[in-house]
């Protein structure tokens, strides 16, 4: 068995997400892709993919072993490359995740700066506001707002987003411009939830002695922060963002903030990576690329807001 073969063929798999599309991608039959990932589970003496009739995903084994293929596949290929000549020029598939909205405002402009420089480079760019696995999802890097938990991933801090609060002029003029955070409770408010009946409950305070909790009785409710920016600019309530939700509407007078004084901690803003020491050129030109831009994106933010 070629095990450097057998282990690109199970991170094909895994990028794929079935054994039929990466025999698709490989041109190779689906029961040769199986026979190679059943001889490494049995030269390992360990399951490697938990499968079923409707998915495919990694066992805790699994996770562990292809972390390490990938690092082991990736420095083959760069070796390969060294010889070749090609060391110079990064190539290959390199695959991104960030937030819906902070990634097609933020993250996609730069993708596109970054691909006009790197021709042979192609970029997968997934856009979601859930957490995506690195590993198991094959991502070389993460954009992510807010805090981390201890997940062992590579975190490389650039920047903070602030949670503010706004109204439209008109929504200002007709019940008052909150002076304190309890004023909040008596004004129209706009929450973001898709949950009947949840309580809402907006946080003020930047340090947790000072940390207040306002109740809402919200006067509209939506399902995404882009909705509740746009009902909140056509005078329906008061809205609690992200500053890069509703820069936009700032920035034109549609908005304005209320309350900075009281505002919570800004979160941290991250790119995250599996690994320090074995990052693959393309990944690695792409944070040099990137990395600055992004700092500069969200001072930018913060100095206009």
């Amino acid at each position: 068995m070629d095990r450097i073969e057998a282990m690109s063929a199970l991170l094909e798999v895994i990028k794929a997400g079935s054994f039929s599309a990466a025999a698709r991608r490989l041109g190779i039959p689906p029961t040769s892709l199986t026979r190679k990932v059943s001889d490494l589970e049995a030269h390992l003496g360990a399951r490697l993919l938990k499968r079923t009739t409707r998915s495919l995903g990694l066992t805790d084994a699994g996770r562990a072993f292809v972390a390490a293929a990938r690092r082991i596949v990736e420095d083959v290929e760069e070796a390969e490359r060294i010889v070749a000549g090609e060391y110079a020029e990064p190539r290959g598939e390199l695959v991104l995740t960030a937030p819906t909205m902070f990634g097609r405002l933020h993250v996609l402009p730069i993708v596109a700066e970054f691909l006009a420089e790197h021709p042979k480079i192609d970029v997968r760019l997934i856009l979601t506001d859930a957490l995506v696995h690195l590993i198991d999802e094959g991502v070389d890097l993460a954009v992510r707002l807010g805090e981390l938990a201890d997940s062992g991933l590579v975190a490389r801090r650039v920047g903070t987003m602030r949670t503010v609060v706004c109204g439209s002029p008109a929504c200002l003029a007709a019940h008052g411009t909150p002076l304190t955070p309890r004023d909040v409770a008596a004004l129209p408010t706009i929450a973001v939830g898709d949950i009947a009946n949840q309580r809402h409950v907006w946080r003020f305070g930047a340090r947790p002695h000072d940390a207040v909790d306002v109740p809402i009785v919200p006067r509209m409710s939506v399902t995404s922060n882009e909705a509740a920016a746009a009902a909140a600019a056509l005078g329906v309530g008061l809205t609690r963002q992200r500053l890069y939700q509703v820069a936009d509407s700032l920035a034109s007078g549609a908005l304005r903030l209320c309350l900075a004084g009281f505002e919570p901690r800004p979160d941290p803003v991250h790119v995250l990576q599996t690994s320090r020491q074995h990052l693959p050129l393309k990944a690695r030109k792409f944070t040099e690329f990137a990395i600055p831009r992004l700092q500069g994106r969200l001072a930018a933010l913060d100095a206009g807001a």
